[in-house]
């Protein structure tokens, strides 16, 4: 009997909760000497979401973890995965946009045993803004460029892992997590399954754009070291800029005289160059913050109840 473990992070997500539960319920007549396990993951929800889970919870293929406050997403994946005791261990959302059939094809292609990993990646964005799309297409083109770690274009937390591979992604225990990187990171041979944007069956996201350009930020900072370099070639490259200025100012000076023209442009040269240097210390700020928050070495997120008792965790 082989155990599947469905984690699924979840935040004010009423409306959906129980018809992801019956469309589990549905798919599992096609599997064959397979037991599952959902643990769903309460991120701090507001509304009836946590109340849901309990009673879901009456079933013996639901479990669950609440949090005692809200730890984000990357928090309440790595909760989850740390709970899990299957053989294999998906992540999916909880409003249907991961398609819970394709579970099968995924099951079967780790039991092949020529894979560790079955990712999915959506081939369209259809139904998302276009201006989050364009910006989307942006990103991940830039990321992998600045990045050793192939970031997949489309790709979505929506993956079936071997236990194996799920261990080495728990041992990395750092604060601010960008999951995608990290399995990616992590390595092992992962098999690619694409499909149609799928709109959500109810409810609101949580992801708004600004949210969305932040996560984007995180990533950028935690797989790639590039933006410092650039910030010190620009350093380089306008002191060599100022010096040959310098020595164009001085000529000019003394073969015509009239210091004081030119002043406008000079005052823009200025405001540019002082431009350049807080943007270079903000990138050396961003980096800065990430690593004094792994100093701190604070809980990746605290646990105030489960389905068996009201505890604290880490």
């Amino acid at each position: 009997m082989k155990k599947i473990t469905l984690v699924v992070p979840c935040r004010n997500e009423q409306e959906v909760i129980k018809l992801f539960y019956n469309e589990i319920q549905k798919i599992k007549k096609d599997f064959v000497n397979v037991v599952f396990e959902i643990i769903f993951v309460d991120d701090g929800s507001t509304d009836n979401t946590l109340k849901l889970m309990r009673e879901l919870a009456q079933n013996d293929d639901v479990r669950y973890i609440s949090f005692s406050r809200n730890f984000g997403k990357e928090a309440a994946m790595y909760a989850g995965l740390e709970a899990s005791t299957g053989d294999y261990i998906a992540i999916m959302d909880v409003d249907l946009q991961d398609p819970p059939f394709l579970l099968k094809e995924m099951y079967e292609t780790l039991e092949s045993g020529k894979f560790d990993s079955v990712a999915t990646r959506r081939v369209t964005r259809k139904g998302e803004p276009v201006i989050r799309s364009v910006f989307a297409r942006i990103y991940y083109k830039m990321i992998n460029k600045i990045s050793k770690t192939e970031i997949v274009d489309g790709a979505r937390d929506y993956r079936l892992m071997t236990r194996k591979m799920v261990n080495a992604v728990l041992e990395i225990k750092e604060y601010n997590r960008f999951s995608k990187g990290i399995f990616s990171w992590v390595g092992f041979k992962t098999k690619w399954l694409e499909y149609e944007n799928t709109p959500r069956v109810a409810g609101e996201t949580k992801w708004s754009f600004w949210k969305l350009f932040l996560y984007s930020l995180d990533s950028i900072v935690a797989f790639s070291t590039l933006p410092l370099s650039i910030a010190s070639i620009m350093g380089i490259l306008f002191c060599i800029v100022s010096f040959f200025i310098i020595i164009f100012i001085i000529i000019r000076t003394l073969a015509f005289g009239d210091p004081t023209s030119g002043w406008p442009s000079m005052v823009c040269i200025m405001f540019f160059i002082g431009g350049v240097q807080l943007l270079c210390l903000g990138i050396i700020g961003q980096y800065l913050s990430k690593t004094y928050l792994e100093v701190k070495k604070r809980p990746i997120y605290i646990v105030q109840e489960t389905e068996k008792a009201k505890l604290n965790s880490k």
